[in-house]
C-alpha cells in the first residue's frame, strides 16, 4: 500500500508538471506572440555605397542618425571573431543565450569585490539589450535575459553573431565592427591585424572611455587586456601576441567617407531599400581625381563648377564621378549633379555628324567645304573667333571646328535624322516644348547630358558602337551603333591627329602618350565648357560652367576643360598597346584627290589637279565637291566649253561663223571660294569672253564689286580731337545680291545691294577690307590705319 501510495504521488506530480510546462509554454508563447522580439527592419539600417573594391564611398545614416555598415561573419577579419568569441564569449556556440555559470561568476565576485569585475552577460544577451534597451534594474536584467532565449528561438546563431557584428556600440553614431574599423583605422574590417582585432573586439564594453580617438591610452590598456587573455588561453601563439602589443594605437579623429557623394546619393535614391550598393568606381583614382578637380578649379569665378566622368571603354563601367567642384558648397551649388544635367553641348556633337555623312557618301576625309559667309534658310552661322578660312577640308573642319560647313553638312544630312541616330546611339537631346530639330542643334542648340557624350564618344574606339554608361556592375550592358566601324575610324584619325594645345607636331615626343581623340565646346555665350576625349581604353569627359546657367566670360573649352582632361588621360593606368596605331579596317582606304573637284587625282586632267591631298576614303566612295546651292551661281566641277581657234573667244552652240572650234574645259572653285584663291588659281578657272555674235551660253564670269568709300592703299588717321577712329560710310557696287563684309577674315557687317553702312576703324595698322556677294561677286581693298 505504500508503494502504490508513492507511485500516485508521483504521477500526480508528474500530471502536475506536464500541465504546468504546458502552462507556462503557453504563456511564453503567448508573452512571444504579444511581445515579439524588435528584429530589425530594412529602415534601421543605413546605406553603404562602395567601390569597386569594396571601400567606402558614402554612407547615409539611418532615420536615427547612426552609421552603419552591413557587416556578417563572412565579411570580417577571422582574427576579429577569434578576438571576440574568446573575450566575450567562448561558450556561444553552446549555450541558449543565457550561461548561468558565467551569471554565477560574475554574482559572486560583486559580492566578494562590491564591485562589477566581470560581466556574465553573453553576445545574444548583448544583441538583447541593443536591440531593446533595458534599465539598470533586476527586472530590466530579468528583461534582457528572457529577450535573450527569445532571440534564441527565433534566430539562428549566426543571424545573432551578425547582428552583434553590424550594431554593436563603438562610440557616438558608430554602429557595427565594419563602421567602426574604417572611422578609426580607416580600413575595412576584413583586413585587421591581431592588435587592430583585439582593440574592436573590447570597444563595445565601454566606446566612450575607451575610443581611441579620444583617450589612446585607456584604449591600449584594454587591447593589451584582451590580447593577454588570447595568449593565456592558447587561441594564438605567446610570440604573435608580443609582436600585436608592440603596435601603436594610433588616434584617429572620426570622419566618414565622402567621395563620389553626388553619384552615391544617386544611387541611393534608386535603391533605398538596399543597405550595401557596390559601384564600378576606382576608390584611388577617385580620390585623387576630386583633389585634382577642386585645386585646379579652385581659382574660378564664384558660382562655377565642373564634372568629370571617366569611362572605361571594354567594361562600359564609370572609374571616375565627380559631379560637383565640392559637394555641399553653398557658393558654388555643389549638391547639383552636373553629370546627368541638361546643358548645351557646344561643338560636341559634330563628329558624329562627320562620320554620319561619311556613311551617306557625302564627303571623304579632305572633301572640299566652304568656310565662307552663307545664309540657310536665313540662319547665318559664324565661327567662335568671327573669321573665316575660305575652302577648308573636311578633316580641318573637324579638327577647327568651324562652324559653316558643319551647318552646310546637317542642312545635307537632315536635322531631324541626325537626333534621331544620335537618339538610337544613346544620346538623348533635350529640347524646349514643341521645338523641332533644327540647323542650331550641331552648334548646341540643344540640351545634353556629359554621360550621354561620354558613352558616344566611347564608340570611337569601339568600332563605332556607343554604350551607356555603367555604375554597378549589375547596371545592364547597353549598346547601340553610333556609325560603322570604319566611318568611326576615320573620324578618330582626325580628331586623333590634332595636337595637344602647346604642342606642336614634331615639336616634342609625344610617342609615349596615349593617343587621344578629343574634342572641345562652348556654347553660346560661354555658358558651357566641354573637353572629351577618347583613348582604345578609356573615355574622359569634362565640363565647366555654372549650374544656375549663367555665363562665364572668357573661359571656353580649350583653355577652362582641356587641360584638366589631358592631364586625367595621362594620369589613367596604362596599357601596353595605348599609343600604338589601331588596325585599319578594310572599309577604309586611303586614295590621292584634287581640288577643286573633289575626285580621286587618277581620274583628274593634270591641269585640273590644283591641289593634291591624300584622303581616307570609306567604302570606296570619292563624292565630288558639293555643287553651288544657288543655281544662279557658277557651278562648281569640270565646265566645258567651245573656243573659237584664232581669236580664243568662247563661243555657243548655234553660233556660226566659226569654222575652227576647239574643246577646252576648266575645273572651277566654288563661287564663295574666290577671296581666298591665289592669281594663278582664279586665273585658271577664268572663262573666255564670249564671242560677240554667239548668243549666252549659260555660263557666267567671275562677278566684280567695287567698294565706294575707301580707296585701296589708302591710309586713314584718327581725326583730331575725336574719340573714335576714322570713321567710313561704306558700299558695294555691282551685286544686288546680299553682301557680307570682313574685316582681316572676320565678318564685321551685312548689307544688302548698294546700300551704306558705317563703321569706326579703331585698330592700328596693316588691315583688309573684303566685299562678299552672294552670288560670287567679290572684291578687297587693303588700307592702312595710324593713331
Amino acid at each position: 500500500m505504500k508503494n502504490a501510495g508513492i507511485r500516485l504521488r508521483a504521477a500526480l506530480t508528474l500530471r502536475h508538471l506536464r500541465w504546468g510546462a504546458a502552462a507556462l509554454l503557453t504563456l511564453l508563447l503567448v508573452l512571444d506572440l504579444s511581445f515579439p522580439p524588435p528584429l530589425p527592419k530594412w529602415r534601421d539600417t543605413s546605406t553603404l555605397v562602395v567601390a569597386s573594391d569594396g571601400t567606402p564611398l558614402r554612407a547615409f545614416a539611418d532615420a536615427e542618425g547612426v552609421w552603419r555598415y552591413p557587416a556578417d561573419a563572412k565579411t570580417v577579419s577571422p582574427l576579429y571573431l577569434q578576438a571576440l568569441l574568446t573575450y566575450e564569449d567562448r561558450w556561444f556556440w553552446r549555450h541558449p543565450g543565457v550561461n548561468p555559470w558565467a551569471l554565477l561568476r560574475a554574482g559572486k565576485q560583486w559580492l566578494l569585490e562590491r564591485r562589477i569585475v566581470s560581466g556574465g552577460s553573453t553576445l545574444t544577451m548583448q544583441v538583447a539589450r541593443i536591440l531593446d534597451p533595458h534599465t539598470r534594474t533586476p527586472w530590466g536584467k530579468l528583461k534582457q535575459l528572457l529577450r535573450a532565449v527569445q532571440l534564441e528561438v527565433h534566430l539562428s546563431k549566426r543571424e545573432i553573431l551578425d547582428l552583434y557584428l553590424e550594431r554593436a556600440p563603438y562610440g557616438g553614431t558608430i554602429e557595427g565592427v565594419e563602421a567602426a574599423s574604417w572611422a578609426y583605422l580607416g580600413k575595412s574590417a576584413a583586413h585587421l591585424s591581431q592588435a587592430e582585432a583585439a582593440l574592436l573586439a573590447v570597444l563595445p564594453q565601454s566606446p566612450s572611455r575607451l575610443r581611441p580617438d579620444r583617450h589612446p591610452e585607456a584604449a591600449q590598456r584594454a587591447r593589451d587586456k584582451v590580447l593577454a587573455r588570447m595568449a593565456e588561453l592558447g587561441a594564438w601563439p605567446a610570440d604573435e601576441v608580443a609582436d600585436a602589443r608592440i603596435e601603436p594605437v594610433v588616434a584617429r579623429s572620426l570622419k566618414q567617407p565622402l567621395y563620389a557623394a553626388l553619384l552615391a546619393q544617386r544611387l541611393r535614391s534608386q535603391q533605398p531599400r538596399v543597405a550595401h550598393i557596390q559601384t564600378t568606381i576606382d576608390s584611388g583614382l577617385q580620390r585623387t581625381l576630386e583633389e585634382r578637380v577642386s585645386s585646379y578649379f579652385s581659382q574660378l569665378p564664384e558660382r562655377t563648377s565642373a564634372a568629370l566622368l571617366v569611362m572605361d571603354n571594354t567594361t562600359l563601367e564609370a572609374r571616375a564621378y565627380v559631379g560637383s567642384v565640392a559637394f555641399g558648397d553653398k557658393a558654388r551649388l555643389g549638391h547639383v549633379d552636373m553629370v546627368q544635367a541638361w546643358r548645351s553641348p557646344g561643338s560636341t556633337l559634330k563628329p558624329f555628324l562627320y562620320g554620319m555623312a561619311l556613311e551617306d557618301g557625302l564627303i571623304h576625309s579632305e572633301s572640299l567645304l566652304m568656310d565662307a559667309p552663307q545664309s540657310f534658310g536665313g540662319y547665318r552661322p559664324g565661327n567662335f573667333d568671327a573669321a573665316f578660312n575660305g575652302p577648308v577640308g573636311a578633316a580641318s573642319a573637324l579638327r577647327l571646328s568651324l562652324n559653316v560647313p558643319v551647318v552646310d553638312l546637317l542642312d545635307r544630312v537632315g536635322p531631324a535624322r541626325f537626333t534621331a541616330r544620335l537618339a538610337n546611339a544613346g544620346v538623348t537631346l533635350k529640347f524646349p516644348h514643341g521645338a523641332q530639330p533644327n540647323l542650331a542643334v550641331i552648334l548646341g542648340g540643344t540640351g545634353a547630358r556629359l554621360e550621354g557624350l561620354v558613352g558616344a564618344f566611347a564608340s570611337l574606339n569601339r568600332g563605332g558602337i556607343a554604350g551607356r554608361v555603367r555604375y554597378t556592375p549589375q547596371d545592364p550592358r547597353i549598346e547601340r551603333r553610333m556609325m560603322s566601324d570604319g566611318a568611326a575610324w576615320i573620324v578618330r584619325e582626325i580628331l586623333q591627329s590634332n595636337p595637344r594645345p602647346g604642342y606642336g607636331v614634331g615639336t616634342f615626343d609625344t610617342g609615349s602618350r596615349p593617343h587621344v581623340a578629343w574634342k572641345t565646346g562652348t556654347s553660346y555665350g560661354y555658358r558651357d565648357a566641354w573637353a572629351i576625349g577618347s583613348t582604345r581604353h578609356y573615355t574622359v569627359g569634362v565640363w565647366v560652367g555654372r549650374p544656375d546657367g549663367t555665363p562665364l566670360p572668357g573661359q571656353y573649352g580649350a583653355v577652362t576643360a582641356l587641360p584638366l582632361m589631358f592631364e586625367v588621360i595621362d594620369s589613367l593606368p596604362r596599357q601596353g598597346n595605348d599609343s600604338t596605331a589601331q588596325t585599319v579596317p578594310a572599309s577604309v582606304t586611303e586614295v590621292d584627290i584634287c581640288w577643286p573637284l573633289g575626285i580621286a587625282a587618277e581620274q583628274t586632267p593634270p591641269a585640273m589637279c590644283q591641289r593634291r591631298f591624300p584622303a581616307m576614303v570609306l567604302d570606296g566612295v570619292i563624292p565630288p565637291t558639293f555643287p553651288e546651292r544657288d543655281a544662279r551661281l557658277w557651278q562648281a566641277g569640270r565646265v566645258r566649253f567651245q573656243v573659237d581657234a584664232k581669236s580664243g573667244q568662247r563661243i555657243s552652240a548655234g553660233c556660226e561663223g566659226h569654222e575652227q572650234r576647239e574643246d577646252r574645259e576648266i575645273a572651277r572653285w566654288p563661287a564663295l571660294a574666290s577671296p581666298w584663291l591665289s592669281v594663278a588659281q582664279r586665273q585658271a578657272q577664268q572663262l573666255p569672253s564670249l564671242a560677240p555674235d554667239c548668243a549666252a551660253d549659260g555660263h557666267q564670269s567671275d562677278g566684280v564689286l567695287h567698294i565706294q568709300g575707301l580707296n585701296d592703299k589708302a591710309t586713314l588717321a584718327r581725326p583730331p580731337g575725336a574719340t573714335h577712329g576714322p570713321r567710313l560710310q561704306l558700299r558695294a557696287l555691282g551685286s544686288e545680291s546680299s553682301i557680307e563684309w570682313l574685316l582681316d577674315g572676320r565678318w564685321i557687317a551685312q548689307t544688302r545691294g548698294s546700300r551704306v553702312f558705317t563703321r569706326d576703324f579703331d585698330e592700328a595698322g596693316e588691315h583688309t577690307l573684303t566685299a562678299l556677294a552672294e552670288d560670287g561677286a567679290w572684291t578687297r581693298v587693303r588700307f592702312r590705319v595710324v593713331q
